[in-house]
């Protein structure tokens, strides 16, 4: 109440700012009449109009109303897309550096070309991220007919793109790609030893689009370059095996066989399960049985402690990681990672801490081998890196105060072109997950008769395929869209609102693409021909008036129906899936249907619930509309979605520290990488490492001695008593400085100086490899100073500190020692 009262009085800030860019677009569509008179010729030389004022001083501001007015123009001529008023909103907000929550359907592709076109006439290149390889090829094909009209290159960065291609890319002035591929680009040209391999430019500005989906839940997981280490693979099939021999342990109340008769618990004690805070703890039972398995005394005794880590991870596998629903099995028999929020399959990710290697084991897959960190980034600090960043979703509102801690981005809601007409039901509970299968069915069965078309959200890959079975039994025609048919997922969803039509998808699989009611032409008249041509628009009459006929049919029908097979533990998911339907003003209808078998109620109050409804007689089959239960589902959902963003919180505050180490390390590596001369660097370097074996030997001739002869075989041959602590730094230094002459002499200037390029970046990339792995373990084992009434982030920068003095002490031992030993080949 009071809330709305000073709102009333104060206005929204979101209000606020649309206010003031309403003004703007005024202007802009002031000038449209204007620009609407100008040849192809006089709308494409604009941009060297731009160029030529930014040059003499304006700013991007300055020419904003006119570059909007420009790209509309361009796109209007070749796509028949007028933008409306709210994109131009929309694409000022991105220009500003915010995101923009934007409905589904409200058409954020095209919003995005104002922004992207206006900052890409600095020249310093625009990045547009998106969720997969297709999106981001998809978009770019779409948009690259108005950049290339207006005189502007673009490109794409796609998977197995070879280097020159990829460089290429991103020189042009506007390039599209996933956030894994810029990521991992960036982490690659950390690793060349030759500046000539880089393929990146500067982090000038990026619009990442579905942002809550990169930024936020794939940013849960850190990108990791890896490379093979030496380690033993067996134990993990070992493990696998002993998993299989060790029983769980239930609470009484859950320990029923299909007499519902109770099992004595002492049958079931070997490790408990908490599902909740996804872990396994094994008992002392369990800690018995495992060692009369293997034959061995003391499972805990220093011979066989790592033993632990695999079992653990076993349990883990075996427990806590399902498959088709946190992973897939390919053809080639990988173990692929899917997708938690969108049901998309992860190439090339892998679990970390030989989980990954447990889940193969568990599948008897080959397991491949532990892997050693090369090199790490967050999602978050990459994309912090940027000078200018902004996003667009349909949902984003709800974590807008993670968006402002972690990236510094305000969320502005951008207004709908349309009223949203979809009415959104209250959910419907049953019982078990049959009697809400049963319902399900007979909903859909209901729906396809009358011709209404129909999006059933699913939570997993298994659930997908079993409501589909069940679909099929009932024999409703359906096209099935999860991660195991990624490459047809648009072209599914593009036709998901065409009468008679059932598509079930995983989490949203498929975002990114309008459900259109009636069909999507453009999608259709694309397959015919190329978009552009005179084939295309020819293809592109035949279907409107087709796809025109089929939604009137639609709109009679009632619009799309979205169908909810269960909850998701974030509401923002929720949300994405609802937004689906009511797009531009369409009529829609949203429907979640629960039971108390599923994941989220079984884990929080299910079991109380079932109680009551027993207590009051409810039948398996009878359907419950309650408010109260609802909102303990939203209540369940918040609590989770407070813990993850405190997992989230956690990550990136521990890889801050990483990454103001990263930072120095790389751009150290920059300077070797395009310094010629690093003479003056190496012998500071030795200058430096003489002076700590000096200071550091408490003044200990012999230990002097020794330690000069151990780093660069160096035999004293001088009185060092009678010199002090300095002139004894200065001797050993000119000493030394002298034999690193010779060998530049033995080599010659042009060859040592490749020599000492190589090594000093052989070496550094070593000892920061062997540095994130200390990390690493560091991290695992800070977590105990908690118990202590000790702050573990505070301890690890700490302790990381003082790791990473060492790992610079050791690059400039490592690489003077080197070069002081080398020897030519004979």
């Amino acid at each position: 109440m009071l809330e709305n009262v000073f709102n009333k009085m104060f206005g929204l800030t979101d209000e606020k700012i649309i206010k003031r860019m309403r003004k703007t677009v005024e202007k802009i569509n002031n000038m449209e009449p204007h620009f609407e008179k100008m040849s192809d010729e006089e709308l494409k030389n604009m941009t060297n109009i731009f160029k030529d004022r930014l040059k003499n001083g304006e700013t991007l501001d300055d020419i904003l109303v006119e570059a909007f007015a420009t790209a509309r123009e361009a796109a209007k001529r070749l796509t028949r897309m007028r933008a409306y008023d709210v994109q131009l909103i929309g694409g000022m907000i991105l220009h500003e550096g915010k995101i923009a929550e934007m409905k589904t359907g409200e058409g954020k592709t095209l919003m995005s070309i104002f922004p992207v076109y206006l900052n890409a006439l600095t020249g310093n290149g625009v990045h547009v991220v998106t969720v997969n390889d297709y999106l981001a090829k998809r978009d770019r094909d779409t948009m690259s007919v108005i950049y290339s009209f207006l005189g502007l290159s673009s490109g794409v960065i796609i998977a197995n793109l070879a280097n020159g291609e990829r460089r290429k890319a991103y020189n042009c002035d506007i390039t599209y790609g996933t956030n894994n591929e810029f990521g991992f680009d960036y982490l690659r040209d950390n690793m060349v030893h030759d500046a000539k391999d880089k393929v990146q430019r500067e982090h000038n500005y990026a619009i990442v689009d579905e942002v809550d989906s990169i930024l936020i839940d794939e940013a849960r997981t850190p990108l990791i370059i890896s490379g093979a280490a030496e380690e033993v693979t067996e134990w993990y099939s070992n493990m696998a095996y002993v998993a299989t021999k060790l029983k769980r342990s239930y609470k009484t109340e859950e320990i029923k066989d299909k007499k519902n008769t109770v099992i004595p618990d002492e049958d079931w004690e070997d490790y408990e399960v908490d599902e909740k805070a996804h872990t396994v703890t094994i008992t002392d039972k369990g800690i018995k049985n495992v060692e009369k398995i293997l034959g061995i005394e003391n499972l805990y005794a220093p011979d066989y402690v790592e033993l632990t880590h695999f079992l653990s991870q076993a349990l883990k596998a075996k427990e806590l990681f399902k498959r088709d629903k946190d992973y897939i099995i390919n053809k080639k028999g990988e173990v692929i990672i899917v997708d938690e929020f969108t049901g998309r399959l992860m190439d090339g990710r892998r679990y970390s801490d030989g989980l990954h290697q447990a889940i193969e084991a568990k599948e008897h897959l080959k397991v491949a081998g532990e892997n050693q960190t090369l090199a790490t980034i967050t999602l978050q600090n990459y994309f912090r890196m940027y000078e200018k960043l902004s996003g667009m979703t349909g949902t984003a509102k709800t974590e807008e105060e993670e968006f402002r801690q972690i990236y510094g981005l305000k969320v502005v809601v951008v207004p709908t072109n349309r009223p949203v007409i979809r009415v959104d039901k209250n959910d419907v509970i049953y019982q078990t997950e049959r009697a809400k299968h049963k319902a399900i069915v007979k909903k859909i069965t209901e729906l396809f008769e009358k011709g209404q078309p129909v999006l059933v959200g699913t939570a997993s890959i298994e659930h997908s395929e079993k409501l589909s079975s069940l679909l099929k039994k009932a024999r409703i025609p359906h096209e099935i869209l999860n991660a195991k048919y990624h490459e047809r997922e648009a072209e599914i969803v593009a036709q998901a609102g065409r009468f008679k039509t059932v598509t079930i998808a995983t989490n949203m699989a498929g975002r990114g693409t309008d459900i259109k009611l009636g069909g999507d032409a453009d999608s259709l008249a694309s397959k015919v021909s190329e978009r552009g041509t005179d084939e295309y628009f020819e293809a592109l009459d035949l279907y409107e008036k087709e796809c025109k006929e089929n939604r009137e049919k639609v709109l009679n029908a009632g619009g799309l129906f979205i169908l909810g097979t269960e909850r998701h533990e974030s509401r923002r998911i929720d949300n994405q899936l609802r937004g689906r339907a009511g797009r531009q003003g369409d009529p829609g209808v949203s429907e979640f249907y629960l039971s108390l078998e599923d994941e989220l109620m079984r884990l929080f109050g299910g079991d109380r619930l079932k109680n009551v409804m027993k207590f009051l007689k409810i039948e398996e089959d009878e359907e419950i509309r309650n408010k109260s239960v609802t909102k303990s589902v939203e209540n369940a959902q918040k609590r989770i979605e407070s813990r993850n963003f405190g997992t989230r919180k956690s990550l990136i505050e521990f890889d801050d520290v990483n990454n103001k180490q990263r930072e120095i390390i790389y751009k150290q590596r920059d300077q070797i990488l395009y310094n010629d001369n690093l003479r003056e660097v190496i012998l500071d370097m030795l200058y430096d490492t003489v002076e700590d074996i000096v200071l550091n030997s408490e003044k200990d001739i012999e230990i002097i001695a020794d330690k000069i002869n151990e780093v660069y075989g160096y035999e004293i041959d001088f009185d060092m008593n009678s010199l002090s602590e300095n002139d004894l730094i200065d001797k050993l230094y000119d000493e030394l400085e002298k034999r690193f002459k010779l060998k530049i002499d033995v080599f010659g200037e042009e060859q040592f100086d490749k020599i000492e390029k190589y090594i000093m970046l052989e070496v550094l990339d070593n000892k920061w490899r062997d540095n994130l792995k200390d990390l690493n373990e560091l991290r695992e084992g800070i977590n105990l100073q908690s118990y202590g009434q000790k702050n573990p982030v505070n301890e690890y920068k700490i302790v990381s500190s003082d790791v990473y003095n060492e790992m610079i002490s050791s690059i400039k031992r490592d690489t003077t020692s080197f070069l002081l030993r080398i020897q030519p080949r004979k």
